[in-house]
């Protein structure tokens, strides 16, 4: 008796063997699939960690452009104040302006800002870059005041907001806020930008006293 003899099981029955090609078939096909899916599912957050946006230019903005908003601020859960602010694209002396309504600024003054090593925004934006924030400012009522805060771009996605669902940075700024009525606190910012409409869609801070919150819930496409 040969013990190396190898016993064919499929020998008298090809149908089970057809059935048993067809199984692995099946089985090395559902794995590759897997494969494919787990590969393409982590492919977007890849690629939007890798991504960089650059600040828009003038180009970039049409007249007839509009953005709206609400806003509100809360203290300890009570409404304090609330309301609405928009911003449209207009011709404004010989170019183009940011106008509120009440007011007009010229667009490529914002754009045109002077370069500082501390700055609001430290384009090209990228998830995971930090940046030291600092501003010497006066607000409406004479008050004078300073901010220092530090900044890290968190995530890029999709964020929902009442005007539609945007793929926005998130931007956190930690810090302290100074002023001349005797403020002196920490602060806490959270800024949604969304590169396709060139603005922020939403905007949280909080100073340890109350929450103030903006949201985006319309924007017009220029015709």
């Amino acid at each position: 008796m040969n013990t190396n003899t190898r016993i064919n099981p499929f020998r008298d029955n090809p149908l089970k063997k057809q059935i048993y090609i067809n199984t692995i078939k099946n089985a090395i096909f559902y794995v590759v699939a897997i494969l494919i899916f787990n590969a393409c599912a982590t492919a977007p957050k890849t690629a939007a960690n890798n991504m960089a946006t650059e600040k828009p230019t003038l180009k970039d903005f049409k007249i007839g452009e509009k953005w709206t908003w609400k806003w509100k601020r809360s203290v300890e859960g009570e409404i304090r104040a609330e309301g609405e602010v928009s911003e449209e694209v207009v011709e404004f002396k010989d170019g183009l302006g940011f106008s509120s309504g009440a007011n007009t600024i010229k667009i490529l003054d914002i754009l045109d800002e002077k370069p500082s090593s501390t700055p609001f925004n430290d384009w090209p934006l990228k998830v995971g870059k930090k940046w030291k924030y600092e501003e010497s400012w006066e607000g409406n009522d004479g008050t004078k005041g300073k901010t220092s805060q530090d900044a890290v771009v968190i995530s890029f996605g999709e964020v929902l907001v009442d005007a539609g669902k945007f793929m926005a940075y998130k931007i956190e700024y930690k810090g302290r806020l100074t002023n001349s009525r005797g403020f002196d606190g920490l602060i806490e910012d959270t800024w949604w930008y969304a590169p396709e409409i060139k603005k922020y869609i939403k905007h949280t801070n909080f100073d340890g006293q109350g929450l103030y919150v903006k949201e985006l819930i319309s924007y017009t496409i220029a015709k």
